[in-house]
C-alpha cells in the first residue's frame, strides 16, 4: 500500500499542526513504509544504510547541525536531498534558513514544519501510518469481543453467525462487525479487526427481521469500533461421519496475513447453545494464554496415575486350577 504526501498533508495538517514551507511540487511523492527516520550522520555525507524511503524528521540537534555545518558544505546537503525521500518535517516550529528552502524547491522535496515536539510527532505519525499502510484483508464473518477476547466467527451463509452474535450481545458481550470484517496486520504480529466501512458499522442483518442498529437497540456498551482478533471459531453443520475433537489435545490454527491464531471447528445442530459454547471457548483460550491447558493437565495426571498404580502380573498357565468335574446342582422342587 502507498500514500501520497498530498493525501497525508490533507488528512493530518490540522491534527499535527503541519505547514508546508517549500517543495510543494513534490507532493505527489509516495509514502510506502510505516517507520520514520532521523537522518543524523546522513547530513554529513555518511549515506551508508541511509533509510531514505522513510519520512525524515528533523529535531533540534539535526537543525542546529544543518545551520552550523551542513549549509557551509552545500554539496553534502545536496547529496542528502537528492534521494527520493517522501518529505522532511521540522519540529518545534523551527524556522529553516533560506538556503534550505531553496534547495527543497530545487529538488522538489516537500518541507513541512510542526509545532509538536519530536517525540510527540513520531508517536502520532507512527500510529497514523500504521493505520493507513498496514497490510489489510477483508474476511466474511462476524467479529465479537467475548470476555475481553476478540472472537472471529466464520461459517457458510445461513449457518447462524449473526444469530449467535446477537445472543452474545444479549449476554453482555460486544459486537465489532457483522458479515464483513476488515483485518489489519499491525506491528508485533497483531491482527486488528474492524467494520469494513462506516455504512455497515454497528448494524446487523438478521433473517426474518432485517437490518438492525445494535447501538440503538442495546446501547453503546454493546458495540466496539475495533478489537484484536485472538480466536477464530468456524461453525459447520454437524456431520455424523466426521470425527470431531472431544479431548482438546490437538491444536488447530488459522493463518491471516501471515499471523496464526487458534481455530476451533464447532459443529452446529439443534439443541446446542452456541453462545454458551463460544463463551466457554473464549474463557478456555484465556487460560491457555496464561499457560493453563486443561486437556494436557488431565493427560499428565492420567499418565501419572497409571505409572503409580501396581500392575498385577497375569498368572502362569500351570498355576491355573481348572474344575475337574461339574458342580452338583440342587434339583428344583415346586412347593
Amino acid at each position: 500500500m502507498a500514500l501520497t504526501v498530498e493525501e497525508f498533508y490533507r488528512e493530518k495538517a490540522q491534527s499535527l499542526d503541519l505547514k508546508i514551507l517549500a517543495g510543494s511540487a513534490g507532493l505527489n511523492r509516495e509514502i510506502t513504509v510505516i517507520d520514520l527516520n532521523r537522518p543524523g550522520l546522513a547530513l554529513g555525507s555518511f549515506l551508508e544504510n541511509f533509510r531514505w524511503e522513510r519520512i525524515q524528521v528533523i529535531g533540534r540537534g539535526e537543525h542546529a547541525y544543518i545551520n552550523q555545518v551542513a549549509l557551509k558544505q552545500p554539496q553534502a546537503l545536496k547529496d542528502f536531498l537528492k534521494f527520493k525521500m517522501p518529505c522532511i518535517i521540522l519540529t518545534y516550529q523551527m524556522t529553516p534558513r533560506p538556503e534550505l528552502l531553496e534547495l527543497s524547491d530545487q529538488f522538489q522535496l516537500p518541507l513541512f514544519v510542526t509545532s509538536l515536539e519530536t517525540a510527540n510527532l513520531i508517536a502520532e505519525l507512527t500510529n497514523y501510518l500504521e493505520e493507513r499502510l498496514s497490510p489489510t484483508i477483508t474476511i466474511h464473518g462476524v467479529l465479537t469481543e467475548v470476555y475481553g477476547l476478540g472472537v472471529l466467527i466464520s461459517g457458510n451463509s445461513g449457518i447462524g453467525k449473526s444469530e449467535c452474535a446477537l445472543e452474545l450481545i444479549k449476554r453482555g458481550h460486544m459486537l465489532v462487525s457483522d458479515d464483513v470484517v476488515r483485518v489489519q496486520h499491525r506491528t508485533g504480529a497483531i491482527l486488528i479487526g474492524k467494520p469494513a466501512n462506516e455504512v455497515i458499522k454497528h448494524h446487523m442483518e438478521v433473517r426474518g427481521i432485517g437490518i438492525i442498529d445494535v447501538k440503538q437497540l442495546f446501547g453503546v456498551s454493546a458495540i466496539l469500533d475495533f478489537s484484536r482478533i485472538e480466536l477464530a471459531i468456524h461453525l459447520e453443520m454437524w456431520d455424523e461421519t466426521k470425527e470431531y475433537d472431544r479431548v482438546g489435545l490437538e491444536e488447530h490454527s488459522l493463518e491471516v496475513l501471515g499471523v496464526r491464531i487458534p481455530r476451533i471447528t464447532m459443529p452446529v445442530r439443534p439443541g446446542r447453545n452456541l453462545a454458551v459454547l463460544i463463551e466457554v471457548a473464549a474463557l478456555h483460550q484465556r487460560l491457555k494464554a496464561r499457560g493453563i491447558n486443561s486437556a494436557q493437565e488431565m493427560e499428565k495426571n492420567l499418565l501419572n496415575a497409571i505409572k503409580g498404580s501396581p500392575v498385577r502380573p497375569l498368572p502362569k498357565p500351570s498355576a491355573l486350577k481348572l474344575p475337574t468335574e461339574e458342580p452338583k446342582r440342587t434339583p428344583y422342587r415346586r412347593r
